[in-house]
């Protein structure tokens, strides 16, 4: 077995080059190439090692979230940001440039695609390990897991860095580059969407033939999350069909609800960690821009909730100002959730029902989540279920209840980005300083800009403007 110490220096020289992220131009920064000497994964548990840095791997971006429009800050709060938050607040008027920390493996682009690397390497190594009868469920978890990381974090890349997804001119749309192998002489080219969502695809539906059902712990993913993933994709690219058959398949692994109504709403953070719907466990640790004191819930989602709904006493604290901070994560401290669950999980299976005409299941997946959310009255929700109500009323109640059910997760950027695409012309409004500054339906800044250190070394076309 190889030393580990000296594959964990392997694996950081070649990473270090990451941030330039391959290259054609990227020759002074492989000057001091990765020591072949130095030890190269060898084993199954030399793969494993690599994959689990699950602090790594379960580390979402946050610019989703700093960028929609759930919540607005006031100019004191703005003010009192430290320097370091000087991208955030650019970030959160919508700028069209400079939002991503220059210079650091650790940004965001760097995170995802330092993932990457570390998954093709276990997949390029596995290669080389025979898969036989008594390692083949350990083999093929280790695959499971590379496909599954690998699909997750270029999908959750392309709605930071991309326009949405239109399966009408995706062939013309700018995607990412697909890095397959580890090479860092490979030219790097961005491709477009048709071909970025066909590799998204081809990966997320290799790991659900390979993951186990269960998973000794949630940071670990298992069939259920590649199933969910692949509903979230299709939900995205506007594939109905596919996603509903999706997340029925995850549901019919997992389909725990947490009762409501059990949860002590004392603590400053009520829903815990690793509780009974997380499926896969994935997080941010929350930006000062973010806070449960600086960032202030619009309104128009804190008046959104009946009496008896227990979402708006466990998801709110009421500041001194009479605004309220978010606290209702699903890891029971400060930092966000941003992984999959349960209660999202009925809201994919139902959005997706309610899209095909299949609106007796989509009823039942809305009316089972939410009478886990209200009040009950002696043992009894005091949620009147909905009986009968049109197509179009159905899904936009589904959609008004994903909005209040999955605050802060990471989801209202990609659900800004899908729906404007299919018309539903939101636009986004904050105040700064007396000025407004908009965000308009499919603006152009609904793609990031790619890092710009990124770009001038990679000579990669940016994000237009």
């Amino acid at each position: 077995m190889c030393n580990m110490r000296n594959m964990e220096k392997t694996i950081f020289c070649a990473l270090a080059a990451l941030l330039v992220l391959f290259s054609a131009s990227c020759d002074k920064f492989l000057d001091t190439k990765p020591d072949q000497k130095l030890a190269v994964p060898q084993s199954l548990e030399d793969l494993q090692a690599l994959l689990d840095d699950y602090t790594n791997r379960t580390m979402e971006s946050a610019a989703g979230e700093i960028s929609s429009g759930e919540y607005t800050v006031s100019d004191a709060n703005l003010a009192s940001l430290s320097s370091s938050s000087a991208f955030d607040r650019r970030m959160y008027q919508w700028d069209g440039d400079n939002l991503f920390e220059q210079g650091s493996s650790l940004g965001d682009w760097g995170r995802y695609y330092t993932t990457i690397y570390t998954c093709n390497t276990v997949l390029e190594n596995l290669e080389n390990i025979e898969r036989g009868i008594s390692n083949a469920a350990q083999y093929d978890q280790i695959r499971g897991r590379a496909f599954f990381w690998r699909a997750q974090k270029l999908f959750q890349a392309s709605l930071i860095w991309c326009s949405a997804y239109d399966q009408r001119t995706a062939a013309k749309q700018l995607g990412l580059p697909i890095r397959l192998g580890t090479d860092f002489n490979e030219v790097s080219v961005r491709s477009d969407m048709q071909q970025t969502y066909r590799q998204i695809l081809e990966d997320a539906e290799s790991c659900i033939r390979l993951l186990p059902e269960q998973v000794s712990h949630p940071v670990q993913p298992g069939r259920c999350a590649g199933y969910m993933l692949l509903s979230r994709i299709h939900l995205y690219m506007g594939n109905y069909e596919r996603s509903f058959l999706y997340a029925d398949s995850a549901l019919s692994i997992k389909n725990d609800l947490m009762d409501y109504s059990a949860l002590n709403s004392s603590p400053t953070y009520p829903i815990a960690r690793y509780n009974q719907e997380v499926i896969y466990q994935s997080a941010i640790g929350a930006p000062q821009i973010l806070s449960i004191s600086r960032a202030n819930i619009v309104e128009e989602i804190t008046g959104s909730y009946a009496d008896g709904d227990l979402r708006k006493v466990l998801y709110f604290v009421r500041n001194t100002d009479g605004t309220y901070g978010f606290r209702g994560n699903y890891i029971g401290s400060a930092g966000l959730f941003m992984g999959y669950a349960t209660d999202e999980l009925y809201l994919l299976r139902a959005e997706s029902a309610a899209r095909t005409d299949r609106l007796s299941v989509a009823l039942q997946d809305i009316n089972a989540l939410l009478s886990t959310r209200w009040k009950k009255v002696n043992g009894i929700s005091t949620y009147q279920p909905i009986e009968e109500i049109d197509a179009d009323a159905l899904l936009a109640f589904i959609l008004s209840e994903r909005r209040k059910s999955l605050l802060f997760r990471g989801l209202r950027w990609y659900d800004l980005k899908r729906l404007n695409r299919d018309g539903a012309n939101i636009t986004l409004r904050r105040t700064i300083a007396g000025q407004e500054y908009a965000l308009a339906a499919n603006d152009l800044r609904y793609a990031l800009p790619i890092p710009e250190d990124v770009i001038r070394i990679s000579d990669m076309e940016q994000n237009p403007r």
